[in-house]
């Protein structure tokens, strides 16, 4: 029997994914499963979406989303598992995702693990559930315009992508918003705002711009900082170089939440907010910016498919400004 696993991001584009797939390949599959990973700190707007989805566009083709959150297996080095929920009872206050930085450490650009412990590893422990083993597809939302993110290793790990390939139904994203366009309701979010409140793959200029808007999401990742960041590999090998007073944050070049609010403070007259379809581009403040597009993390990417915490060891670190910028290299 075939089976499909469809990793349903939260966005518009893997949305519109899910609702193709059920209209066109699902006689190819004698089983699907619909799973929407929650982290915990995904905007309200977000889960809102993914409930219409479930409900409105879904439901009336034979399917339902199953929402998971993962669940950290502390004292021992084993992947996440998962538990159910649903839109009432799906954590608002960033429980899960304080449950895997209690485990692993506050996750950053060296460090990006709480896709692969918050969304990867909760799926595939939901997939093994059902009892699927590796014997089973796996769609993901990558449009035509962005087949760059594309796993390299997509055949092996029997990934497909049905909004990237000619064969299939690719899609771009003018494409997709004038469907959505046409549709009762849509994501209430700006490009920039994304699913993750304050991811931090996001560029400075957008996190400039939402703490002009809603500051209070930035609580949760300052009280993170503030516990847990001395928590992490390069605490527990004493072999491992670790700067005196350096503590893990989140964000591009070591910056931790206080210096986000500083660069707020100190933007300038000139300061352009982030737009939903952004021209301008400055190096200082629109370096990185991943996060975007109302989309998740990708999970299925080759960033996180075996990535492994303990893989990168610290090395020698310069200083930028107050706060020491950490290099590292890969352990051999």
């Amino acid at each position: 029997m075939r089976r499909l696993l469809i990793s349903f991001s939260g966005g518009e584009t893997s949305a519109y994914m899910t609702w193709w797939i059920l209209n066109k390949l699902a006689k190819d599959y004698g089983e699907i499963a619909i799973v929407f990973a929650n982290t915990g700190q995904e905007n309200e707007e977000t889960l809102v979406f993914v409930d219409q989805c479930d409900r409105l566009l879904f439901a009336p083709l034979g399917h339902r989303v199953t929402w998971i959150e993962g669940v950290q297996i502390h004292g021992e080095r084993k992947a996440a598992s998962f538990r159910i929920v649903d839109f009432e009872t799906a954590s608002r206050d960033g429980a899960p995702f304080e449950d895997a930085i209690r485990k692993y450490g506050i996750p950053n650009q060296k460090r990006p693990g709480c896709t692969r412990d918050l969304k990867l590893y909760p799926i595939q422990a939901y997939a093994k559930s059902l009892g699927w083993a590796r014997e089973y597809d796996t769609a993901i939302g990558i449009r035509g315009d962005e087949i760059d993110r594309m796993s390299g290793d997509a055949d092996k790990n029997r990934i497909i992508y049905p909004l990237a390939v000619e064969r299939m139904h690719m899609r771009t994203k003018p494409q997709i918003n004038s469907w959505w366009a046409t549709q009762a309701f849509r994501l209430q979010l700006k490009g920039y705002q994304g699913n993750c409140k304050w991811c931090w793959k996001k560029s400075f200029r957008k996190h400039v711009t939402l703490i002009d808007e809603r500051p209070e999401i930035y609580d949760f990742p300052a009280r993170m900082e503030r516990e847990y960041g001395l928590i992490g590999a390069e605490f527990r090998k004493p072999d491992r170089l670790v700067v005196e007073g350096y503590r893990r944050t989140f964000f591009r070049g070591n910056a931790a939440v206080e210096d986000l609010f500083e660069m707020h403070r100190t933007r300038g007259p000139d300061f352009l907010p982030a737009e939903d379809d952004a021209i301008v581009y400055d190096m200082e403040w629109d370096m990185g910016g991943g996060c975007g597009d109302s989309e998740s993390c990708e999970v299925f990417s080759d960033e996180y498919l075996g990535a492994d915490d303990e893989e990168v060891d610290l090395v020698v670190p310069l200083v930028i400004e107050h706060r020491p910028m950490l290099f590292y290299a890969v352990s051999v």
